[in-house]
């Protein structure tokens, strides 16, 4: 594995859990910079939470190349691992769409992991893509799904469906009148993983 890019957002000295957030395909646009991503970090951040971006391989100034999620898999998995490293506290994952399918991917299984955040989980993928989501229905702990009304990524009747057999703990959060990139709606979608984490993690 080659070098990964990444920015470290510092928590508070008594945090409680430390954040990784994983950003959309690299393929398509998709940086740590993306603007789901940034104010991901932002609702994370304002609990005092330690919070980890980094790009995918081959995005950005990290090295290698996109590997349609097997190899980004194992990014993930280098992330949580220095987090772990560096902070010694339970872990929250939060995904944005490829971000979010590759993310909850390792999240689920990883005992670290305490919570997860998948945020556009692209369940009716364009362009050729698909993303398989069978392994949610062993994912026993607690996540929080946040779609756009809108989502040409996510159609609502297919979200449900895919979580239909997906175990407690777990939320829906449909926010109207927003896309798949919450253009116009990142306060409301900000405000949904701030008071999910309130009541779930009781911060």
């Amino acid at each position: 594995m080659g070098r990964l890019e990444a920015l470290l957002n510092a928590g508070t000295d008594n945090a409680t859990h430390a954040a990784l957030v994983c950003h959309p395909h690299p393929m398509f646009g998709g940086t740590m910079h993306n603007k789901v991503a940034f104010h991901t970090m932002k609702a994370l951040n304002g609990f005092g939470f330690p919070v980890l971006r980094f790009n995918f391989r081959g995005a950005g100034l990290s090295e290698g190349e996109h590997d349609y999620g097997a190899g980004e898999a194992d990014d993930v998995s280098a992330a949580l691992d220095w987090l772990t490293r560096e902070f010694h506290l339970p872990l929250i994952l939060a995904g944005f769409s490829f971000g979010a399918a590759v993310g909850f991917y390792v999240a689920c299984p990883d005992e670290r992991v305490k919570a997860a955040i998948a945020l556009g989980l692209p369940v009716s993928p364009m362009d050729g893509r698909d993303y398989e989501f069978h392994f949610l229905q062993h994912c026993a702990k607690p996540k929080l799904f946040i779609s756009g009304s809108r989502d040409q990524y996510g159609s609502q009747a297919r979200l449900r469906e895919v979580l239909e057999f997906v175990p407690e703990p777990k939320q829906l959060v449909i926010v109207q009148d927003a896309d798949h990139f919450f253009e116009g709606r990142l306060p409301e979608m900000r405000e949904a993983i701030e008071s999910w984490l309130r009541s779930t993690l009781q911060v």
